[in-house]
């Protein structure tokens, strides 16, 4: 799996638990929703995102979207 995929597949397991934990626990968790949104949108402009620095840190194979 490509850098791409995992930061993808992070992103969505993310908000995915935190919707679920702002129904069963607490709404204030739908902070941590919006901040992996913003990041998700201002990636898009940027070509910057935290998880891809740390994944090509780890050697992970890159994709094209995060180089």
């Amino acid at each position: 799996m490509n850098m791409d995929r995992l930061v993808f597949a992070v992103a969505g397991l993310f908000v995915f638990s935190s919707v679920l934990l702002s129904i069963y626990h607490n709404q204030n968790w739908l902070w941590f929703t919006g901040f992996v949104g913003l990041n998700l949108f201002q990636a898009a402009f940027t070509g910057f995102c935290p998880l891809a620095k740390i994944l090509k840190a780890a050697g992970v194979e890159p994709g094209q979207a995060f180089i």
